[in-house]
């Protein structure tokens, strides 16, 4: 799976993320852009899941309409080691995208789940 790690989120998780094509926003020059030209651009370079930890990316876009699966980190902070906790639920994570465009995934393992695709 071609995963982005949106700007907010530490670069240093991507080496965590292991059998995917992981890169940065700014890696691939996307990390001046905010979130719906963001999203887009990314889906533009063949990405299918952004991961963040801006909890207010759901309130801000269009569920319906997002080009890419938003993987929501939401751990107690942004620090790399409440990150790296979440890491061993990226994988279950990752087989919902076929299935849902939102994806919060929690510090206790569970997974909210927003907007179904093809519903």
């Amino acid at each position: 799976m071609r995963v982005v790690l949106d700007h907010c989120v530490d670069r240093r998780l991507a080496d965590s993320i292991k059998g995917h094509e992981v890169a940065t926003a700014a890696q691939r020059s996307l990390d001046r852009l905010e979130n719906g030209e963001l999203l887009a651009a990314a889906a533009a370079l063949g990405f299918e899941v952004l991961i963040t930890t801006d909890r207010n990316l759901r309130y801000q876009q269009n569920l319906e309409r997002l080009p890419v699966t938003v993987v929501e980190l939401a751990a107690t902070d942004t620090r790399l080691d409440s990150l790296l906790q979440l890491v061993p639920f990226l994988e279950a994570a990752f087989a919902l995208v076929a299935l849902w465009r939102f994806i919060s995934v929690h510090s206790d393992g569970e997974m909210e789940t927003l907007s179904k695709r093809g519903a």
